[in-house]
Formats: structure tokens, sequence, C-alpha cells
């Protein structure tokens, strides 16, 4: 970090660090920026009647307890919602504010938005869907990218990759309807059909099983329902497989090949891959390619699960001794507009731009008869639709932990400067309503760190809290790969526990409706932005649109039109590029960008839930194109 005279000038990566190595992505070189941005909430705001007032904070706090009890009063204790994420980073910061709102019996959400829905499907075969370490990928010979364009969004993974190849000769495979930017990098790219994934999976599971590629020893001491799972596979032929995802055989075969000759392998899937209404499926047919070849969870998709660490007592939902309602995070839109709660909490995110169902979500945020209320760092879309914003520190300006989803490393981050304006941590902001309330519950008012310390007691593999508070990088402790919290105790080729979910025992394919009238919309992150943050620092997110060269020529779209993207929820311009990174009938957008027009992309994005597991579907919407009038 450098610092000269309380201000900060740049962020420098590790070089102690086992996976990041000193590298440093746009977002965190961008952070400096971000902290001294003009967009920065800076002191206390409500909303008068349309124009924003400076206010103390104790005029703040009044008014948002007394707004938060009125609500209580009226509505009960289910009409009080806190939508929170860690967008302001930190594991305390987003975890041990959340035991007010546990107090309180507040509404919460299931955070179904990012990850849940993979981990469920996974979840089934494995029991928990832990994975491949990093650190293991540089003994990798061949790495494959199912769905990931790690090179954008996940840049160590795929600096680990580059390791791997340089030293050991590791082939990548990218797995991608488009030619994203880990596709152009990789020795190897299959471009399936969007949503037949689990077709491409049995295609290459077929082939191994006949090539008797399979680990038997493997299969018969640690699976079960194998010869379910084989049935299905072979009943995928390489004419069946290619007429369904467009992939050729040949391709198929080779990359079949090379998993059973090359070895060891790990399958990176990317969290985008099950944001669809197949997506599900798919996570769990690529995920049980790796077993076949006799590898304990040879998959990479989120390791959160396989941390050994007390996770519910921080945030309050241990301690609490009542639940409160917990509601679709997918879903919400819907319940907004419907006027369901009279007090919204909104902490460390922005669903007025990340949420399906856009214009819902608006709607019920801008209801006369709720009170909204935001701690943020920035002036976000959703703060400027609050009635009261709040300004939050950002995590240069407090000391936290950081805990990451996909390696067991942890540091302490310290406080590099003072906040800025009357910038207050996001646990001060918590305490002060819970004092105001005269809340009485003494864990509302534990030390953090003291909470911290507990949860972390035993977490470690050979060092302790205070070590962590003196600055070493430690590494908790995960558990056993070999080790399946299935009801058998082993990988379930065939599911056992299906009956609550709806789900079939083995992958399905599902089928791929095709409409003439429409294409096929992908979508994904920039590598300079988290979700909508960074926009006051590299611009706004693109607003473009790509566009195969047949499709242009159809509908008479050259490069540089505004071009209108469209379904019944709603319309976005934006502007064309024209190329052949997107095959017929498909298209691609940066998400979550903001049309020419003001209209955030996710109106375009249906507010219902998967079927199973609950999560959402705006990573492939069905639109129709067409060229803006002149």
């Amino acid at each position: 970090m450098g610092v000269a005279d309380g201000k900060i000038l740049s962020v420098r990566g590790s070089r102690e660090h086992p996976i990041t190595q000193g590298f440093v992505c746009p977002r965190g070189r961008g952070d400096p920026q971000r902290v001294y941005s003009s967009e920065r909430v800076l002191y206390p705001h409500v909303n008068q009647s349309g124009k924003w007032k400076r206010v103390g904070w104790g005029e703040a706090l009044s008014q948002l307890t007394a707004k938060l009890q009125s609500a209580r009063e009226s509505g009960g204790q289910e009409s009080v919602l806190l939508y929170d994420y860690p967008g302001n980073q930190g594991f305390l910061a987003w975890q041990f504010p959340q035991r007010v709102w546990q107090a309180l019996g507040a509404t919460t959400t299931d955070y179904s938005l990012c990850a849940s829905s993979g981990r469920a499907a996974i979840g089934l075969h494995y029991g928990l869907s832990y994975g491949v370490q990093l650190e293991d990928l540089k003994e990798m010979k061949v790495i494959t990218f199912w769905g990931n364009n790690a090179k954008v969004s996940a840049s160590h993974h795929w600096a680990l990759a580059a390791r791997a190849r340089k030293d050991r000769n590791a082939v990548v495979i990218a797995v991608d309807p488009r030619i994203s930017s880990t596709a152009e990098g990789a020795d190897i790219r299959l471009h399936p059909r969007p949503g037949t994934d689990v077709a491409l999976a049995f295609g290459v599971a077929r082939e191994v099983i006949v090539a008797d590629g399979v680990d038997k020893r493997f299969i018969d001491e640690w699976t079960v329902g194998y010869e379910e799972f084989k049935r299905e596979a072979l009943s995928w032929t390489p004419d069946r497989v290619e007429r369904v995802t467009g992939v050729n055989r040949k391709e198929i075969k080779a990359v079949a090949d090379l998993y059973m000759s090359r070895r060891p392998a790990a399958f990176m899937i990317g969290l985008g891959l099950q944001k669809s209404s197949e997506g599900t499926e798919a996570v769990r047919a690529v995920a049980l390619l790796p077993a076949l070849l006799g590898y304990h969870r040879g998959f990479h998709y989120s390791n959160g699960q396989g941390r050994q660490m007390n996770w519910n007592d921080i945030s309050g939902r241990g301690l609490a001794g009542r639940k409160g309602r917990v509601v679709s995070q997918v879903s919400l839109g819907k319940r907004l507009a419907a006027g369901e709660f009279r007090f919204v909490f909104v902490l460390g995110s922005n669903p007025a731009v990340t949420l399906p169902d856009q214009e819902s979500v608006r709607q019920g945020l801008a209801r006369g008869d709720v009170f909204v209320a935001v701690q943020d760092t920035h002036w976000s879309e959703t703060a400027r639709l609050g009635n009261l914003v709040l300004p939050a520190a950002t995590y240069l300006e407090k000391t936290d932990v950081n805990l990451s989803d996909h390696h067991p490393y942890c540091r302490l981050s310290n406080k590099a400067v003072d906040p800025l304006g009357e910038s207050r941590s996001e646990i001060d902001v918590m305490r002060e309503i819970a004092r105001r309330l005269k809340l009485s519950e003494p864990w509302l008012f534990e030390d953090p760190w003291q909470a911290l310390a507990t949860a972390f007691k035993g977490s470690f593999t050979d060092k302790s809290f205070d070590d962590l508070l003196n600055g070493e990088i430690l590494e908790l402790k995960s558990r056993r790969k070999a080790e399946y919290q299935t009801p058998s105790g082993r990988i379930e080729f065939f599911a056992s526990r299906t009956s609550d979910t709806g789900a079939h025992g083995i992958p399905r394919q599902m089928e791929c409706s095709e409409n003439r009238d429409e294409l096929t919309l992908l979508n994904s992150s920039l590598r300079n932005y988290t979700h909508s943050q960074f926009t006051d620092v590299y611009g706004p997110i693109p607003p473009l649109v790509w566009i195969n060269e047949k499709d242009a020529r159809a509908t008479g779209i050259a490069a540089g039109d505004t071009v209108i993207l469209c379904n019944e929820r709603g319309e976005v311009p934006v502007k064309a590029v024209v190329n052949n990174k997107v095959g017929p009938g498909l298209l691609w957008a940066p998400r979550p960008l903001t049309g020419l027009d003001g209209t955030p992309l996710n109106i375009l994005a249906t507010g219902t839930a998967q079927k199973m597991w609950g999560g959402p579907e705006f990573g492939r919407l069905k639109v129709r194109l067409r060229k803006a009038a002149s």
C-alpha cells in the first residue's frame, strides 16, 4: 500500500500470498481512485421531495429508527427487509451488522443471486460443493474452464493455469458458446449451443466409457449409482451429441482422449454456468466428469463450504433464538412492487441495477409507502432511489478480514487512512441502531474481534488468531477431498437426495426451445468492473452488444448502429459491435450495463427463480433485435 501524507497513492499486491503472488487486477489498482471519487457518499443525506439535503448523523439515525419502529408497529417484523451483500468487502463488515436485523426478526433474502444453485446442484452428488484448491492447478496436465471466463472474472485462476502450461506443458481447454477472452487464450476451445452443456458432458463421458478410460477401482470404492449414469451416457451417441450441441464429434473425442492420456486434470466450473434455466443441470453434469477419471472432487466451483469455521454466530443467525422470514432474492422485485415491505435497509449492494425484473424492483423502491435506507460508499443507483443515505467507510478506511470463496488464505486488511468526511463502518451504524431501539441482547454489543476470534477457534492449520492480528497470512483448515456428505458417504452418480428438489437422480439435458424471431443474449462481466462498481473510475460499462455478421446482415445492422434489445419486459438501446465471436442466433453484452437511455439491462430479465434451488436466469435471455429509428 502506497500512502503519503495521509492519502492513498497506490495499491500493491503481496508477493507473499500463495495465490495472488503480487498480482493486482484492474479493480484493485483502481481502488484508490474510488476512495477519492466525486461519487463518494461522505455525509448522511435525506431525500426531501426529490432533493437531497445533508443532515447530521443524529438526525439521520433518529429518522431511520423512527421509520423502522413505525414499520414494525404497522406491518410487523416481516415488513422490515434487510437487503445485503458483500459489496463493500470485509468479512466483519458484511456479516456482523446482520446481528441487529436478526434480533429484530426482519425479513432477509436467500442470497440466491450468485452461486447458491450451483452449490446445491453439486451437493446432490458430493454433499458439499468444495473441490480443487487453486494451488493444485500448478500440478495439472489438463485444465478446463467450463462456462468460466477466468481471464476476465478470475484472473488469478487464469494466471495459475498459465503457469501450469509453461511449467508442465498443461493443455488449457475452454468451453463457452462465445469466443471469450479465455477461449481466445486457450489451447482448445469448444463452442456448444447455449443450454446444451449436459449433452456435451455426456458426450465426453461416453467417449471415456467406451474407450475403457474409467477408473474402475475408484468407481467401486468411492461411488454409487455409476451403472445408471453409464446407461444415460451411452445413450448420447456422437450423432446425437453433435446434433444437440453443434460441437463436432471429433473435437469431443479429442478432448476425452486428453483427459484419459494426460493426468491429472481439473474442471474449473464458472459461476455463470448456473445462471440460466438449464444451468444447474449443467453444473451437475460437468462436476461428475472428474469422478469418472478417478479424481476426488476434481472440479472447482466455490470452496467456501470447505472451510471449517462458525459462520452463524458472527451474523447472529445462531444467536437470535428466532428465525425471521427468508425470501427469494431473485424474485424480490414483485414483492417490492406489491408493497410487501414498509422499511428496506440496503447494505453493500446495488439492487436497482443487479437484480432481475428491474421494472418491479425500481417501482417497489420508489413507492411512497416504503422507507428505503441505504448505507453505501458511493452514490449508486439504489442510493439515489432511497429516502435516506448513510456514508460507509471503504475497505481501505477500516480494519477487517477478507476471506475468499476460492482459496483458504486470509490476512488482516489494515486501515490505510482515516475515513473521509463522516463515513462510518457498518458495525458502528448497526450498534447505534440497536441502542436507539433499546435492544438489550448482549451479543449485539459484543466486541466484533472477540466474536471473530471465537468463530476462528481451531480453524487455522498451524497458527493462531493472534498471528492473524499480527499481520501473518494464515491458512484455514479445509475439509478432506476424500470426504462426501451424501447419504451414502460416497460420490453419488445417481443422487439419492432429490425428493424435495424436483430433480432427477441423474443430470438431464433440458429441451432448449428455439424461436426464429428471438435471439439468445448472453451477458457476463468485464475485467474493469465488479458488478456495477468502478464506473466512477473506468467510465460507464460500455452499452454495446456483439452481433454475428450473418444476423447483422439479415437485420440491416452495421457496426456502430444504435440497436434495441427488447422482449415483453422492456427495451434497452445499445451500440452494435459486429463480429464472429458469437455464432448466428447469439448475442453478447456486458453485465450489468445501462443502456444509452439509462435503462438497465436487467429490465429484460425475469424475476422468476429457477425451479430447482431458486437461482437466477439472467445469464441467458431471449430477446428480439431491431435497428433504432434514425
